[in-house]
């Protein structure tokens, strides 16, 4: 959406492998995450194998294992990590297995999850979708969900009477 590259193009079979392939990676040996302080204004795309914590701007995507953005945080572009927490705010979408929307989150942007968890007071304006490893047996198989009955109206097939 705010990207510079055109993720659209892009396959869902591709972007579950290189969630995948990000997933297999092992983590930095350092437990220390990199940081991108609050004076700290970057343009480009951000990737590592491990942690970052951002205060700072970010103009583009982040790719990482857990992500924390930070309450002084301004990221416009696509989060992919396994672990993403924001306190400050995000502009565009966020793939993560685990979200943590804080109080004083502000997204404005689509959210694809595994386990998603939104404290009282974020602010939250796109869709939240559950990620293909996630679905519902049904959907694996290729069937779509069954859905409720609509009360006063005949079941398809049947003919109305009046």
């Amino acid at each position: 959406m705010f990207s510079k590259t055109d993720r659209t193009e892009k396959s869902d079979k591709a972007e579950r492998a290189e969630r995948a392939d990000l997933a297999a990676r092992p983590a930095a040996k350092s437990a220390t995450p990199s940081l991108v302080s609050a004076n700290l204004h970057v343009t480009g795309n951000l990737q590592t194998d491990g942690e970052i914590q951002i205060d700072g701007n970010v103009e583009g995507d982040v790719t990482c294992k857990k992500l924390t953005v930070g309450d002084t945080a301004v990221i416009s572009g696509e989060i992919m990590a396994d672990e993403v927490e924001v306190r400050g705010r995000v502009q565009g979408r966020i793939r993560s297995r685990a979200v943590l929307l804080t109080k004083s989150a502000q997204v404005v942007g689509d959210v694809w999850h595994d386990s998603l968890s939104i404290e009282a007071g974020a602010f939250l304006e796109g869709h939240c979708k559950r990620n293909d490893s996630a679905a519902p047996r049904e959907a694996q198989r290729g069937q779509p969900p069954a859905k409720p009955a609509e009360a006063g109206k005949a079941p398809a097939g049947t003919p109305a009477t009046g």
